[in-house]
This record gives C-alpha cells, structure tokens and sequence, in this order.
C-alpha cells in the first residue's frame, strides 16, 4: 500500500500533521485528500473528553520547502473538462471545508514554515493560529501566473490578519514576501533562528498544548467571534463561554496553586 503524503503523528500532547512528498510537496489530488484525512483524524483525536486527547496541533513539512504550491495539472484537467465552472466551484467548497475544520478545531494550532510557503501550504497556515517561521522561510499566495485568485479561504483570512490593502498586495503582485515582512505585518507570529527551527517549534508547541486546554478552546472562540461579528458579539457570549471554566479541573487546581505555591507553578491536564 502506498504511504500517503499526509501522515499525523503523535508527540506527546502534541498532534503533528506531516506533509512529506518530495521533492516540492506540491499539492495534488493525493496531497489534498491527504490532508483532508489527516483534518478528520484530528477532529477524533482533540475531541474533548477524550482519555488521550491531544491538546495542540502543529502542523510541519519534510525536506527543502514546505510546498512549491498546487501542481498546476490539477488546474488544468478542470479548465479543459466539461464543467469548469462546476467542477471548479466543486473544488474551492470542498477545500474550504477542510481550511474551516482546521480552523475550528477545538484546541490551539501551529503551523510551522520552515522555507518557501506558497498557495495552498500558505492558505493552511492561515486557517492555523499561530504561525511560526524560520528566517529563510518566504511565503507567497501566486495564483495569478495562472489566472486565479487564492480559494481556500487565504485573502480573507490575509486581511485579517493584515488588513485588507496589504491582503490585496500580497495577491495583485504575486510576490514572494520573507517571514520578516511578514512577522512586521501581523501575519507571522514569530521569526525564529533557521538553526534549531524544528526543534524549537516542537518545544513551542508542547508548551501551549501543556496549558489549560478548555481555556485555549474558550480564546478561540472569542478572539474568532470578534474578528468576524465584532466585539460586542464576542461580549454577548464571554458569560456563557467563560463561565463553565469555572467548573474545569484546571482552573480549580490552578487556583489552589497560586494560593499555596504563588503564580506559574500549576500544571493543567486539559479538562
């Protein structure tokens, strides 16, 4: 059986989703799928209550580049097919989905870049959290050079990131932006060191999914419920989705930590 491109591994709390298809990782059908299967497993694996719960997803990329972007063949059987528009409109629903999925996932996300980010991979990592780079890594939304505009979910979520004539740049032009522009621009969380990036990332990551799980999944919701309602809309939900944390062991125990020990020793099991 041929081992898919998409794998998900385990990392202690830490679910990883590998992307490994040498040499470019470009997207195709294979790649696609792959991620869509990789998404639905991550939806069993943090679902709450679960005993061996992950508690934060990273997803990374093997070899040179993170992706070199879509393999242009898959554009071109849908343009000369009999339904373009159909089968087109088919494609951006069912990779939106996957982007949402991803974004909606219950407990935080990180998407590591450590070199060329562009279409596809980039518009994933915009449906992450936290966006972590290398120095060397550059990203690029550049569907242009075959007449598209990015479609899964990436000028939106650019914008908000960014703001909306930033947003608008980035795609009109095409061009490949460094991780430090980036990093100056909101979208980049963090430039880190190239030496030591993956491991780095790792200890990031263990170190958010080693926090108070329920309240990660409470931010989200918030932080999401601002950006796209406005805050008042977060402020008309904050009662009913802070209020049960008082109820999580986490928080009990964290309390009672601060009270005997002083604050930052407490340790959180993610219920």
């Amino acid at each position: 059986m041929t081992q898919s491109p998409v794998r998900v591994e385990r990392d202690g709390d830490v679910a990883v989703v590998v992307l490994d298809a040498p040499p470019l990782n470009l997207f195709d059908e294979p790649v696609f799928a792959g991620f869509e299967a990789a998404v639905a497993e991550l939806v069993a694996l943090t679902e709450p209550g679960r005993p061996d719960r992950a508690r934060a997803v990273l997803l990374e990329a093997r070899g040179r580049v993170v992706s070199g972007g879509v393999d242009v063949h898959a554009f071109q059987e849908i343009a000369e097919g009999p339904d373009p528009a159909g089968q087109g409109t088919a494609l951006w629903a069912r990779l939106l989905r996957m982007s949402q999925t991803l974004e909606d996932l219950p407990v935080p996300t990180v998407f590591a870049a450590h070199g060329l980010t562009l279409t596809a991979a980039f518009e994933l990592a915009l449906a992450c959290d936290l966006l972590l780079a290398a120095e060397r890594a550059s990203f690029g939304l550049v569907e242009i050079v075959v007449g598209l505009t990015p479609s899964m979910g990436g000028p939106q979520r650019l914008a908000e990131r960014a703001g909306p004539a930033r947003a608008k740049e980035l795609i009109y032009t095409g061009g490949r932006y460094p991780a430090a522009v980036l990093e100056r621009w909101g979208v980049v969380n963090q430039v880190l060191p190239d030496e030591g990036f993956a491991e780095a990332v790792r200890a990031f990551a263990a170190r958010v999914a080693a926090g108070p799980t329920v309240a990660h999944a409470a931010t989200k919701r918030l932080v999401g419920t601002a950006v796209r309602d406005g805050v008042r809309a977060a402020d008309a939900i904050t009662p009913q989705v802070s209020g049960p944390l008082f109820a999580t062991a986490d928080l009990r125990g964290a309390v009672a930590s601060f009270l005997t020990d002083g604050p930052g020793k407490a340790t959180y099991e993610g219920r």
